[in-house]
Formats: structure tokens, C-alpha cells, sequence
């Protein structure tokens, strides 16, 4: 039977592999997005709703399908300000888990970060880890949070301090082995593949690191 899947942040860099993946997945016969901007992609199966993200608890009623891909997230250097960052990286991924629930969405997959942690002194860290504590609350049958190294790839928009940061990672990717594999820079197709993967046959772990978001993407080859 095919199925609906709902996609939050299909135009940030994850999102718009995961939809250009799905799009051809015939396990799926409609696609909802809920942005602030349009993707400009063209499908009959796309169904796409642009609305404020911080109020996507007012909803509900379109919020309906068999699985939702969290795929939102910002950056420190994006969103300075503490308050608005805390709003996109808790607030919307913890709402979107709680209609989940309210609408008997039995699957939910929703983009972490490496070294997520709330006792973490660090406020990035921190929030990343109330984030999944809380989206887990609320008891959604097959929850799975994704936790990546620093993503690569290229966004529209320039952030030049992270583009260094992404050409040091590359080169420091062939000394990383072993335990520091899981370190290593990590492209957000093999992130998508793996969301993919994920939702069709699950996971033996609710936590999935970033060398483990590499495998199963592999194993999809």
C-alpha cells in the first residue's frame, strides 16, 4: 500500500535530496511539505503548504500521513540570536513530533546533530539534545534520530567560515578511523539515502551516528 510522507525543510540541503529520492519511490504516492518557501520542484505527488514553521501547530488538519522527515535545522552563524535558534531547533522538530502523535503518525525521523547532549555547557549541543528528549516524550512507535557530523555539500546560500571548515574536515576525513570515523564530514545524500532506508525497514537503535548514517546508506548501493 503506498504510502504519504510529510518532509519539514525539503529546501534546506538534506530536505531537497531526501525529496529528489523520494519523488521516484513508488513506496510513496503523495508528498507533503510544509516551508517558508517554495521548492520549485514539480511532481503530482508533491502537496506542498507554505506557512510560518513556528506556527506549524496550527496545522494539524493537513499534518496527516505515515511518516514524517524532520530535516529542519539552522546554524549559531545563521541565527545569532539564542531565542529564534532555540524556536527552529526545538521548537518546530518537538512540535512536528507532538501532532505526530495527535494524528497516530507512527513514524517520525528527524535530523540531530553529533554530541547532542542537555547537560552539554555548549548551546548548540544542549539544544540538539532537549530536542530529542523531548521529541522521544511522546512515544511515537518508530522514532529515530539521526545524529551527522558536520554535513558537506554545498548550500545556495555562502558561509565562508563554514566552507573552510568543510575543506579541513575533507582532508582530516583520511586520518579519521576507528573510533574518530565517526567524525568524519558527511554528505547530505548519504544522509537522505539513509532517512530512506530508515523508514522502510527501521533500526535496531533509536540514536544513529554518523558513521552508522554512512552504512546503512552503503548498504542501499
Amino acid at each position: 500500500m503506498a504510502k504519504t510522507a510529510i518532509i519539514l525543510g525539503a529546501t534546506g540541503l538534506t530536505g531537497s535530496f531526501l525529496l529528489k529520492r523520494l519523488i521516484p519511490d513508488k513506496r510513496y504516492e503523495k508528498i507533503i511539505l510544509f516551508s517558508r518557501s517554495a521548492t520549485r520542484v514539480k511532481s503530482s505527488k508533491i502537496e506542498e503548504h507554505l506557512i510560518d514553521m513556528f506556527e506549524l501547530g496550527k496545522h494539524r488538519d493537513k499534518f496527516k500521513g505515515d511518516v514524517v522527515f524532520c530535516c529542519i535545522g539552522t546554524t549559531q552563524k545563521k541565527t545569532p540570536n539564542k531565542e529564534i535558534y532555540r524556536k527552529v531547533d526545538y521548537g518546530i522538530p518537538v512540535t512536528a513530533a507532538k501532532l505526530c502523535a495527535e494524528n497516530n503518525i507512527e513514524s517520525f525521523l528527524v535530523i540531530s546533530a553529533l554530541g547532542a547532549d542537555p547537560k552539554s555547557r555548549f548551546f548548540y549541543n544542549r539544544t540538539k539534545g532537549e530536542m530529542e528528549n523531548a521529541v522521544l516524550q511522546n512515544g511515537i512507535r518508530n522514532s529515530y534520530i539521526f545524529q551527522p557530523s558536520l554535513i558537506g555539500g554545498e548550500r545556495q546560500e555562502k558561509r565562508p567560515l563554514e566552507f573552510i571548515s568543510k575543506q579541513l574536515m575533507k582532508a582530516a576525513n583520511f586520518v579519521m578511523f576507528g573510533p574518530l570515523k565517526k567524525y568524519q564530514s558527511i554528505h547530505p545524500d548519504t544522509i537522505a539515502k539513509a532517512l530512506q532506508q530508515v523508514a522502510e525497514h527501521g533500526y535496531d537503535k533509536i540514536r544513529i551516528e554518523s558513521d552508522e548514517i554512512k552504512n546503512i546508506a552503503h548498504d542501499d548501493d
